[in-house]
């Protein structure tokens, strides 16, 4: 008998796909979230609130966790590579070697669900993710949103119309995934410091600690090091204050003696 599982990220779109398949009544075995340990607080309540409602309807709700932690694979985990020989630490992710996914989430889920043979898994991509959904192309995986011909932005208004606001996050980033992720656009990464001052102070002492490791700083995004986009913000943060300054006083604003 085929087993039907939704994989719930708890992003906008898994989340959309979920309460749907729900409200039309489609048969559920099992819905399964992925706890990388990095994700925002406001998405832990939203998960937390998503899954007494999933219980609530007598689904099954499983949150699987790595037994290792993303700081682990960051800064101990020891490995041997052709290049640089014996290391300690991957160092942080980038686009070509995605070790967080791999370690924290699909390795979790192919090994979780190995004992169900026969198992279709619902994933939450929309219907304009077209890359991604080429990308992703699998038998066992079905793709209800692409079904429905449901946007991103059809997925996030459908939520938020049941009241499942992200306290507000959907309304600072455009992508909610790991706050940590260094392929976040350099915009996101701007709002990540502006917003939540005490995350990017997590980052930045995760990079003091990389530094520790590898005797070196190594870049995080491009070829800034976290302490360069410190540096890279705040510049910006006094040139926009300083310029609206400058307009305020142009239009009236400021005062003659």
């Amino acid at each position: 008998m085929t087993y039907i599982t939704v994989s719930f990220s708890g992003g906008k779109d898994s989340t959309a796909m979920l309460l749907h398949m729900m409200e039309l009544g489609e048969h559920i075995d099992e819905v399964i979230n992925v706890d990388t340990g990095m994700e925002f607080p406001e998405m832990y309540e939203h998960i937390e609130k998503v899954r007494k409602v999933v219980e609530k309807a007598g689904i099954r709700f499983t949150v699987l966790k790595a037994e290792k932690s993303y700081e682990y694979y960051l800064l101990e985990h020891p490995y041997h590579s052709e290049k640089y020989g014996d290391m300690l630490g991957y160092g942080w992710p980038g686009p070509y070697i995605r070790w967080c996914t791999k370690h924290l989430k699909t390795d979790l889920i192919k090994q979780y669900l190995r004992e169900h043979p026969d198992v279709i898994q619902c994933v939450g991509l929309a219907a304009d993710e077209q890359i991604r959904i080429e990308r992703g192309q699998n038998k066992k995986n079905r793709h209800p949103l692409v079904e429905w011909g449901w946007t991103e932005s059809d997925a996030l208004r459908y939520c938020k119309e049941r009241g499942f606001d992200w306290g507000g996050l959907y309304d600072i980033f455009k992508r909610v995934s790991c706050w940590c992720c260094p392929l976040a656009s350099m915009s996101e990464l701007r709002k990540l410091h502006d917003t939540h001052p005490q995350l990017w102070a997590q980052l930045q002492e995760m990079e003091s600690r990389l530094t520790t490791v590898r005797g070196k700083t190594m870049p995080y995004k491009h070829d800034y090091t976290v302490a360069d986009l410190s540096k890279k913000f705040a510049r910006e943060a006094r040139a926009k204050s300083q310029q609206t300054d400058i307009l305020s006083f142009g239009m009236g604003g400021g005062t003659y003696e």
